[in-house]
């Protein structure tokens, strides 16, 4: 008889949560998950699945602006906002049942209840059972961050805008990180006028300079607007229950909802951490090793409420990695180099590997080469927006240190040419690649 009630307690059914049960489990481990809120966990429920189904809807009003240029009439227009809210939480639902029934064909034991540690080896659930586990997994993701100013009740954050009850009319967002320049770009194209506040001059920190540079003409281009280094101040409730929002300008904001996007936090509060003697940095991030072991060697930690990349898929490799090694028997780490990523703007941006101004910064000697063109799809627009490519190439080696893109269908373009990447192929080797015409992605073996 083991002197723990499992081998293995999960805190948090997300991405990485799941992942790790359903693995230790195929490894003969007793597992069992508690979630306080959802199974699914961010990126299922509140987070990049249906943000990505908001971004398809409205790209309809886009699509059919133009169709008449391509032959088809089109009879009189309308949106339903709750329509296309509802739709997108029903697969929500969907995807949940799913993610319940992975747990439930691995024979994971499921309690849909607040947990907290209590020591080492112990976890307390809200309904007040007291259970032992020889390890325990942390993978209760990352939350909202939402600053203190006067009137913050008034205002929503990514969690509430897939519940709205109406589509705002007017809508101001606090932060132009990937969170706020996809919502930006969601209701602009759905007619809402959108203020996007930002503390600075930049957009996208962390993207390459000049594909940021071309996203932010087109947003502005399109009609959205922004207000660079300011950040609200108060907001207030009219009313007639608009908003009155304050950024320290002679003029206030008018809006029907506020949405803060200012970024997302661990979500360690209050999870009984210190019990353990769980180490937690600066912003309450979860502090581990290469094989995602804590300062506690029987607490673990997974996904976005570590100290590393805060990406749905990397916090699946995590938790894959972490069940392998404790119950697999084949300790194995995460690869975090070149690891691709892509903002749901409109248009879509992505990138993989070193930004030109790391690649300088780190090499001194680059080559940069780029294409700035019009995408055959665009043509019939009346303001045909163009795509930009960059690769960025090693100039002693060839070897090809990043790609960076914008326009449209670039993350499913750039997926593939992360494989070159990661592979640590060369710009000839592009160069080499017959190109598929007529297509976008034949940019990448044409670039000068």
């Amino acid at each position: 008889m083991s002197e723990f009630d499992y081998d293995l307690f999960v805190i948090g059914a997300g991405s990485g949560g799941v992942r790790a049960s359903r693995i230790a489990a195929s490894h003969g481990a007793k597992v069992a998950v508690a979630e306080e809120h959802r199974v699914g966990g961010t990126c299922v429920i509140r987070g990049c699945v249906p943000k990505k189904m908001l971004v398809y809807g409205s790209m309809f009003a886009e699509e059919l602006s133009h169709a008449a240029n391509f032959g088809w009439t089109i009879g009189d227009k309308s949106f339903d906002w709750r329509t296309l809210r509802d739709f997108v939480n029903g697969d929500v639902d969907r995807l949940e049942g799913l993610y319940t029934k992975t747990l439930e064909s691995h024979s994971v034991d499921r309690f849909l209840e607040r947990a907290t540690i209590t020591g080492p080896h112990g976890v307390k659930l809200a309904s007040g059972k007291e259970i032992t586990a020889k390890y325990i997994l942390v993978a209760t993701g990352s939350w909202p961050a939402m600053p203190d100013f006067p009137g913050k009740e008034h205002c929503i954050s990514s969690n509430e805008v897939f519940h709205l009850e109406e589509q705002p009319r007017r809508l101001v967002i606090m932060g132009a990180g990937y969170i706020g320049m996809e919502f930006a770009g969601v209701f602009n194209a759905l007619g809402s006028h959108v203020e996007v506040v930002n503390r600075s001059e930049t957009i996208l920190r962390g993207y390459d300079e000049g594909i940021v540079d071309r996203l932010l003409h087109i947003a502005m281009r399109r009609g959205i607007d922004f207000h660079m280094n300011s950040e609200i101040q108060s907001v207030e409730k009219a009313e007639d229950g608009s908003l009155k929002v304050d950024i320290g300008g002679p003029e206030l904001l008018l809006a029907d909802q506020v949405l803060i996007a200012t970024g997302r936090k661990p979500n360690t509060a209050g999870l009984g951490l210190e019990s353990a003697g769980v180490e937690l940095g600066k912003w309450g991030e979860i502090a581990v090793n290469e094989y995602s072991r804590t300062s506690c060697e029987s607490i673990y930690a997974v996904g976005d409420v570590t100290d590393r990349v805060q990406l749905t898929p990397v916090a699946i490799r995590e938790g894959h990695a972490f069940a392998d090694s404790v119950f697999g028997g084949n300790p194995r780490t995460v690869d975090y180099a070149n690891i691709p990523s892509a903002v749901f703007s409109q248009p879509p941006l992505a990138g993989v590997g070193l930004t030109e101004e790391e690649a300088r910064t780190t090499y001194g000697g680059i080559k940069v080469y780029s294409s700035d063109f019009r995408p055959m799809k665009n043509i019939f627009a009346p303001d045909a927006e163009r795509g930009l490519y960059k690769m960025i190439v090693d100039e002693s080696s060839g070897k090809i240190l990043g790609i960076h893109m914008i326009g449209p269908e670039s993350p499913e373009i750039l997926q593939a040419a992360a494989v070159a990447v990661k592979a640590g192929l060369s710009k000839a080797d592009f160069d080499a690649t017959v190109a598929l015409h007529p297509s976008m992605a034949e940019e990448l073996v044409l670039l000068n």
